[in-house]
């Protein structure tokens, strides 16, 4: 299991992720896209990604706006874990 990131860590890493805000003890993103199609095709593709890294995110859609929240449960807030995931979904969007 990661270790929880303490506040001053947490706010250097989201710098790293500037689409992400910190809510409570979860980043979030909402991410939109032209069609409704596009945006499961991304939450498709996101998928895999979160499969292989063994760690998923609550993912909300809303026609064509997806929102992500990541949070490490076992550690109760922000881990590393959730950071690189929060970095691959970037690249996975831009």
């Amino acid at each position: 299991m990661s270790d929880l990131l303490e506040a001053d860590e947490l706010k250097s890493a989201l710098k790293k992720c500037p689409e992400w805000e910190h809510e409570k003890n979860a980043i979030t993103r909402t991410v939109e896209f032209e069609e409704f199609n596009d945006a499961i095709d991304f939450v498709n593709d996101l998928a895999e990604i979160a499969e292989e890294a063994q760690h998923h995110p609550v993912i909300t859609i809303r026609h064509t706006k997806v929102t992500l929240k990541l949070t490490t449960h076992d550690a109760g807030g922000v881990t590393d874990l959730d950071i690189e995931l929060a970095q691959r979904v970037d690249n996975l969007v831009d």
